[in-house]
């Protein structure tokens, strides 16, 4: 039988997006493993190997996990490697460079943690992914920006694709009606007449909510019913959670922690922000524009992939020093019901693109294409 090994920083990560390629490789007759950082019962999955990561690249523990990998590898005698996020995928591929026989590697890029015009400092990042093209035979990337940064790099040994995606499922991300949008409202305790705006994402450096609580302090009292509703977890909760008591708009702000049911929450609010330094292709836009909410952006790649300015969203400069960009876009949108709706619509169109449907396809035939037809 042959095997695969789908590899992820996070067991979250494998759980979100990754589920239905288990379930391709597995009903292909494959024996699917899953490496990351914990152990869990997972669909379409014979065995899950837990092995501890940290952010350092060169740390102790990522040392030795290296070396971990390279023995779980050869003693099991993959057929396949997938890997995905920048940490794992670079630790596992260091791994296969220890080995003679390697198996035929394919990396995911979910965007590079670097731009062009980073100067020294992309080379943080940029580095370990030219050790690892030597054995990296395939690359996937989700933006353009990404594909021209691998292309010039030469970050892969075989082939370059460019992916949409790892793909939306539109049967669970839809717009609502308004009558199942104000029972959402009502559930959760908001009114019809409350404007919510609305970002998912890890409390992080890199997701920069405090730029969007500073810009919404500064406008939120020409906007007197906007709450800004901010779901997800982090580092960098607690500190946020301060700034908003130090700002004075407590009250207007909802912190939710980790939402399960996302569609319940976008269904219920008005416009999505975003004010991300990075991405790759990210799902929080695409689930939100599914659901019919324009979006507010930082002009970054990855957003830039899926928001054009002025016809499915806004995009404004992430830099501090942008701030009143934000401020304006926040306003402007709170104000224009007939550009909420044109957005709105134009949001839904371009998101079909990026279906699961559509998008599996092509990274199953990128698999069977390298695997001599064999998926």
């Amino acid at each position: 039988m042959k095997k695969v090994l789908y590899c992820a920083s996070t067991i979250e990560h494998i759980k979100n997006f990754h589920i239905p390629y288990l379930k391709a490789f597995h009903d292909n007759g494959y024996e699917v493993w899953v490496l990351s950082n914990k152990t869990e019962i997972l669909p379409y999955t014979e065995y899950v190997v837990a092995c501890p990561l940290q952010k350092n690249f060169i740390s102790v523990t990522n040392i030795k996990t290296i070396f971990t990998i390279r023995e779980l590898i050869r003693k099991q005698n993959f057929d396949i490697i997938s890997t995905h996020t920048t940490l794992a995928s670079v630790v596992v591929r260091a791994g296969i460079m220890l080995l003679k026989r390697r198996p035929r590697v394919f990396n995911t890029c979910h965007g590079y943690l670097f731009n062009e015009k980073d100067g020294l400092k992309k080379w943080l990042y940029l580095l370990p992914e030219k050790i690892c093209a030597s054995v990296t035979n395939n690359v996937m990337v989700m933006n353009h920006e990404d594909y021209e940064i691998a292309k010039r790099h030469k970050l892969y040994k075989n082939n370059l694709y460019f992916i949409k995606g790892m793909g939306i499922d539109l049967s669970q991300f839809y717009q609502a009606s308004q009558h199942e949008k104000m029972v959402q409202r009502i559930a959760h305790g908001y009114s019809e007449n409350d404007f919510l705006f609305v970002y998912a994402a890890e409390f992080s450096k890199r997701k920069n909510q405090k730029l969007l609580i500073k810009a919404f302090a500064n406008v939120c009292g020409k906007m007197p019913n906007a709450k800004l509703l901010l779901a997800g977890s982090g580092a960098l909760l607690e500190n946020c959670k301060k700034l908003a008591e130090q700002l004075h708009i407590n009250g207007q702000i909802r912190f939710l922690g980790y939402v399960e049911d996302m569609r319940s929450l976008y269904i219920m609010c008005d416009v999505s922000v975003t004010t991300s330094r990075i991405e790759g292709l990210p799902f929080n836009v695409m689930e939100s524009m599914a659901c019919g909410l324009p979006v507010i952006a930082s002009d970054i790649k990855g957003h830039r992939e899926l928001v054009e300015d002025g016809k499915t969203g806004v995009l404004f400069k992430s830099e501090d020093k942008n701030i009143t960009q934000l401020e304006n876009a926040l306003l402007m949108l709170y104000s224009c019901p007939d550009k909420r709706k044109t957005f709105c619509n134009a949001g839904i169109e371009k998101v079909k693109e990026y279906a699961l449907q559509k998008v599996k396809g092509q990274i199953e035939q990128i698999y069977a294409i390298n695997d001599r037809g064999n998926l």
